[in-house]
């Protein structure tokens, strides 16, 4: 087993007519410290961009937690419906999530056409809000979430008394850098 390994490499000598055999050179590998040309190979190739499939780890969703995009309410409530498409976009999460949501939460009740589409109407993307806020900012779990949406029946109101303050905060965060 410690025999060194050998490479055989095949020369064919166009030059040579009356030998038109092929001429084999038996040369020794150099040990796997010496292999700089194989090593930097793999070196100069790009790397693949981690996978976006699967879950996200807790610190990847707590980071982009608070980058969700709902428009002010004056915004929202121009238009009667939302496409689950805009919805997704809006909270930067997969569609699928926001269906998984709908079944698993009483208070999001999008309307569906023949087809089977879900349009989302203002009131259920501000729901969609308090959810989102629950599981993503807060950690809840699911049944956690779904207890404290039953118990708490005026949960809406201190979120929106926590969303108004998180609004001064942030005035007062830019005024502050401004000064």
């Amino acid at each position: 087993m410690n025999k060194p390994l050998s490479q055989i490499t095949f020369e064919f000598n166009a030059d040579n007519a009356t030998n038109s055999a092929i001429d084999t050179v038996v040369a020794p590998l150099p040990p796997k410290e010496k292999l700089t040309s194989v090593s930097s190979a793999k070196e100069i190739q790009p790397k693949k961009p981690a996978s976006t499939r699967g879950r996200r780890s807790l610190k990847e969703i707590g980071l982009t937690a608070d980058l969700i995009n709902v428009p002010a309410d004056d915004v929202l409530f121009k238009k009667q419906y939302y496409s689950i498409g805009e919805v997704a976009t809006m909270f930067r999460e997969n569609q699928s999530l926001i269906r998984y949501w709908e079944t698993e939460f009483d208070i999001l009740q999008p309307r569906k056409n023949r087809k089977g589409d879900r349009f989302f109407r203002p009131i259920d993307i501000k729901n969609l809000q308090m959810i989102y806020d629950l599981l993503r900012r807060r950690k809840f779990t699911i049944e956690g979430a779904k207890d404290y949406l039953k118990k708490n029946k005026n949960a809406e109101e201190k979120f929106a008394m926590i969303q108004s303050l998180e609004r001064i905060k942030n005035f007062f965060l830019e005024l502050k850098a401004t000064l």
